[in-house]
Formats: C-alpha cells, sequence, structure tokens
C-alpha cells in the first residue's frame, strides 16, 4: 500500500486576507488563494466588487465518472465567488463564511471553460447573499445558485 506525499504548497497567512486588499482586487485574490481548493480546481477571478465577481473554472479535472462538469465543482465555484465577495464587502478586520448553499443543475457540461458570475442580492451588517449564475463557453446557464455568509469580526489567535 502506498501512500500520497503530503502537499507542501504553504496557504498565505490567515491575516493577510484580514487585511485590506491592494488597488487591484483581482491580482489580490487570486495569489490569496494559491495553494487552496479553488486553485487546485483552476478558478481564476476575473473581476472582484462587493456587488458583482466573475471567474471561471476549467471542465477538465473537474468532472464526475460520466465525465460531465461534477455539481460540487460548480458548488466550490459558487461558494468562492459569494465568499470571496462578502469578505470585499465587510472589509478590513473582518471575515465571512459560508453558512448555506443551494445550486440547481441545468445542464451537462464536458468540455471547456465555465464561467461564474455572482450578483449580490443583499449586503448587511452580519449577512451578504449572492445570486450565482454558471454558464458554458456558449452562454447557456449550466447553474444557478444561491450563497449566504456571515459576517464577523478578527477572529483571535487561538
Amino acid at each position: 500500500m502506498t501512500t500520497a506525499a503530503p502537499r507542501t504548497t504553504a496557504a498565505p497567512p490567515a491575516s493577510s486576507l484580514l487585511d485590506a486588499p491592494p488597488e487591484d482586487p483581482v491580482a489580490w485574490i487570486n495569489a490569496a488563494g494559491e495553494g487552496t481548493l479553488a486553485d487546485r480546481m483552476g478558478i481564476t477571478f476575473q473581476e472582484a466588487t462587493p456587488q458583482r465577481l466573475v471567474a471561471t473554472m476549467p471542465v477538465a479535472g473537474n468532472t464526475q465518472l460520466y465525465r460531465m462538469l461534477h455539481g460540487g465543482a460548480s458548488a466550490v465555484l459558487a461558494e468562492s465567488l459569494g465568499s470571496i465577495g462578502a469578505v470585499l464587502h465587510a472589509g478590513e478586520g473582518h471575515i465571512a463564511v459560508g453558512v448555506d448553499l443551494n445550486a440547481t443543475h441545468h445542464r451537462a457540461v464536458r468540455t471547456g471553460m465555465v464561467t461564474g458570475v455572482a450578483t449580490a442580492l443583499h449586503l448587511g451588517r452580519t449577512t451578504a447573499t449572492y445570486e450565482v449564475v454558471i454558464s458554458d463557453e456558449a452562454g447557456r446557464r449550466v447553474c444557478t445558485a444561491r450563497i449566504t455568509c456571515a459576517v464577523h469580526g478578527r477572529r483571535r489567535d487561538r
């Protein structure tokens, strides 16, 4: 029996995600995501404001046994978009964590890239909710998701 070698990619320190993003939030998000699940799935942010976020993800490597885009991969894309949007909304010194996610899968995708667009539905003091529409390269809707995140103050070191 063989065991896989442990991954050596270190995630950026959590404190870097609590600081204010620089002038280019897209570059900041993509760099902060190195070594995370989003990075392993090939998610790349293209646009990022608290009101609207856009990211792409390859279908290849994110399929289920039938070689179609895995519904869980769509959920990861949706959660990544909504969580980052909530962090941008929350501001410096706060974190945001997903507390509710639902997704409806409309059509299968076997190749290419999908694009997720998250649009803020509610940006409050303690919660942020986004609708996420995931489309294929032809612009056909693949998945519709909704994510709600809880916004918290800075966590203390434990």
